[in-house]
């Protein structure tokens, strides 16, 4: 039976089912959106939503069955609990204070596809990974915040209030700097006190928080995918024999074969003759062994 399950689980025509039914089910969460829609087809959205459920319920009986004995092993991929999480919420009672949780749930049920699609997953694991080094660039990113937040009170507080007047409000703008969210009138607005100033310090701003910063970022999520690549081919390495262990294992069954062809039979070392007294063969000589043949008689002439 978990041989059968295990065949079914593993077959491309029940994943390519499942993303199916995954994709059905996010286009009924934005379906129910529309309240004139659900008044109209309240029964039959129903029906499908139910329809949906049933198949996740199966996919996940099909995958605990599929671990044979040890159907808990399900539960050892962090996927895996991932799914039979969002599948439980799906069958919390629909009214009462679990209406508004459910509507949630059938929204997040579109993030079955993570686990579904291996490159997906991939995708989301390399950004999993990458947040402890993302930590340290959000550090540095803070830091050059508040060094420019402090700079741009001392130095435009005064000229402009409106965005440098205290410390709050400096950081708000050099939030709408960063993302290029109408910089330039904030630019306007204080290069009345200092336009050197001004400029070197919008310029040098820009540069290092949407630049530099932004590569970082980049530069980390990208180290992390290239370390799960090289983790997932590990992985799919370490489960199918290498050709040179293949190569010697052959060559070393070649060699066996030949040692077995050259030893002599043992019926043939016992013909041997050996030394009473020691044990060791006696070698015969090369006469015994091709005997001279007898020459015949020649019969005398009769008188």
């Amino acid at each position: 039976m978990s041989h059968f399950a295990k065949r079914i689980v593993a077959s491309g025509l029940f994943r390519g089912t499942i993303i199916a039914v995954i994709v059905f089910a996010g286009v009924l969460a934005g379906v129910e959106t529309d309240a004139a829609l659900v008044a109209k087809y309240s029964t039959l959205l129903h029906t499908l939503d139910a329809a949906v459920l049933v198949i996740f319920i199966a996919e996940i009986a099909l995958k605990l069955v599929a671990h044979g004995r040890r159907p808990l092993d399900y539960f050892r991929d962090g996927w895996n609990v991932f799914d039979f999480s969002i599948v439980a919420l799906c069958l919390l009672p629909v009214g009462g204070p679990f209406a508004a949780v459910l509507r949630l749930v059938r929204a997040l049920r579109l993030l079955r596809l993570i686990t579904a699609l291996p490159r997906l997953q991939l995708l989301v694991g390399a950004l999993l990974k990458s947040l402890s080094a993302m930590g340290y660039v959000s550090l540095l990113l803070g830091l050059v915040f508040y060094i420019y937040a402090v700079v741009g009170v001392h130095l435009f507080g005064t000229h402009d209030p409106k965005h440098f007047g205290a410390l709050p409000v400096a950081l708000l703008s050099l939030f709408q700097m960063i993302t290029l969210d109408d910089w330039a009138k904030v630019f306007a607005d204080v290069k009345g006190a200092s336009p050197s100033l001004a400029t070197l310090y919008f310029v040098s701003f820009i540069l290092l928080g949407t630049m530099i910063m932004l590569n970082l970022f980049i530069g980390v999520i990208t180290n992390s995918m290239a370390e799960m690549h090289a983790e997932m081919a590990q992985t799919e390495s370490a489960g199918t024999p290498q050709p040179t262990l293949l190569q010697i294992a052959k060559i070393e069954e070649q060699l066996r074969q030949l040692r077995l062809s050259l030893t002599p039979p043992p019926h043939s070392q016992n013909l041997q003759p050996r030394d009473s007294s020691s044990g060791d063969p006696v070698p015969v000589p090369i006469a015994e062994c091709f005997p001279t043949p007898t020459p015949k008689a020649t019969p005398h002439p009769t008188t």
